[in-house]
């Protein structure tokens, strides 16, 4: 049976026009460009400000309480023997200095080390560790003040989450190609852009290396120990985004037509076709003034984005009932169920996490990153008490992140409890006060009260800061 790239490069063949349909309108690079070059000096609602403080408070929280995790030691390891010491850029949570792009790369893997960070569930990414990354990285090496750090993320969220919804998240999918290696490459680089001042008429030639370093594929669904996952999220968007900016602001030149030209990125057989879903209009459409930032959810709970909603109905349900009473755990959810029934990794894995509320009537950042209580015999037979099905009834459009749990007990009494909108996805979406709350939890145990204390003010009011620099000794460990 062919496949529907067979029917896209067939399609294209046989009806040539079809390719420029789907490609006709003016190009969207110079209003791209144009967006990009103005951010330090445009108008940002104060509400979409506010939120960017949020994303980089969330994101450090999740740097710090990672820190120690394997994919964190690892990039550092090899940012220390690749980059050598003595440069301008630390490894945050360390006094340790390196190369900017081995700091950036190191720091991303970092931030998203475990299943904490933020992500936009319509643009299938996870723009905080890399964008973030690039920021205090170049940030720390030009002195920048605060306040363009805070217009650079904004500039780089709005990108890396408009960038997969124009090339088409079944295109992608369908493709092989991993929104999270494709959306935070061109986020990261319009955000490094944004904080180098690099003039409009040059962004083209910056987006060109973007395209020659898109990559990545979903084989990051097997990875056990989150360094491969770490890797495609965070580590590779950051250094290449970064490096997409920093050859171009080096005097690099690039076609200035690499994503329409012909040939070009978007006349590739992955975005062109009969089957296609590509809306290039979707990347500059309301740019600068219909923001993505409020798309962009937070994670709760210590684990993956769709095992979201099945955490916040177990830690209802357990207050509620005799743990030791369950007999079965019926979890209806909607999307790949079958991925996160059978996940080898501990925060993605429904069985485990279920297990473990059940048996500390809890759910902690070191319970849910922990391969040993994975295997603890204890908590393997607790595993097998626990279903999860699809739901068709719970898809959604735009999509959600829901789940009905339902508790058998011993006795044949049933209590259930359905998440329709998990606390921290966009369409309920947590407060400051609950940003604050999920920091606190994260790194008061990792740094003290008094010191994340002085963290959490220096990000609240982080347009004040002259230097970007003086934010970094408040992250060392």
């Amino acid at each position: 049976m062919p496949t529907r790239l067979d029917n896209a490069i067939q399609s294209v063949r046989d009806d040539p026009t079809l390719a420029r349909a789907q490609l006709e309108g003016p190009s969207p690079t110079p209003a791209l460009a144009e967006y990009i070059a103005n951010s330090q000096s445009a108008t940002i609602p104060p509400d979409i400000l506010e939120l960017g403080k949020r994303h980089i408070l969330d994101t450090l929280a999740s740097l710090l309480v990672s820190a120690q995790l394997k994919p964190a030691c690892l990039a550092r390891d090899f940012a220390r023997f690749h980059g050598g010491s003595g440069s301008e850029a630390t490894l945050l949570t360390t006094e340790e200095k390196t190369s900017l792009l081995d700091a950036i790369f190191a720091n991303a893997m970092t931030a998203h080390a475990a299943e904490i960070n933020d992500f936009c569930p319509s643009a299938f990414v996870q723009p905080g560790p890399p964008i973030l990354s690039i920021l205090m990285g170049i940030g720390e090496t030009l002195h920048t003040s605060g306040d363009r750090v805070l217009r650079a993320l904004v500039t780089g969220y709005e990108v890396a989450c408009r960038v997969p919804k124009a090339l088409g998240i079944n295109n992608l999918r369908d493709g092989g190609l991993s929104n999270h290696g494709v959306g935070p490459v061109f986020g990261g680089a319009a955000a490094a852009a944004s904080l180098l001042g690099i003039p409009q008429q040059k962004i083209p030639d910056m987006l060109a290396y973007c395209v020659q370093q898109t990559s990545g594929s979903f084989n990051w669904m097997r990875d056990e120990e989150h360094v491969e996952k770490a890797f495609l999220f965070a580590g590779m968007p950051a250094r290449n985004g970064a490096t997409a900016a920093l050859l171009v602001h080096h005097g690099f030149t690039g076609n200035p037509d690499a994503l329409d030209g012909s040939p070009g990125f978007l006349q590739s057989t992955k975005f062109v076709g009969l089957d296609s879903d590509m809306d290039r209009n979707r990347l500059i459409d309301g740019l600068g003034s219909d923001f993505q930032m409020p798309l962009v959810a937070y994670k709760r709970y210590p684990v993956g984005g769709p095992t979201q909603p099945s955490m916040e109905a177990m830690l209802k349900l357990v207050k509620e009932i005799d743990p030791t009473q369950v007999k079965h755990i019926e979890i209806k959810m909607p999307g790949k169920a079958h991925i996160f029934a059978a996940a080898k990794m501990p925060a993605l894995s429904l069985p485990y996490l279920c297990s473990v509320i059940l048996e500390d009537g809890k759910l902690d950042f070191n319970q849910a990153q922990s391969h040993e209580r994975f295997i603890s015999p204890s908590i393997r037979d607790k595993m097998t008490r626990v279903e999860v099905l699809y739901d068709a009834s719970q898809e959604r459009d735009p999509r959600s992140e829901s789940a009905l749990v339902t508790l058998t007990l011993n006795d044949g009494s049933q209590v259930s409890h359905f998440v329709e909108h998990v606390l921290g996805y966009p369409t309920r979406p947590m407060s400051h006060d609950d940003v604050e709350s999920k920091a606190r939890e994260l790194i008061v145990p990792v740094m003290g009260e008094k010191r994340a204390q002085q963290l959490i003010d220096a990000v609240w009011n982080i347009e004040e800061l002259e230097d970007i620099c003086d934010l970094v000794p408040l992250l060392k460990l």
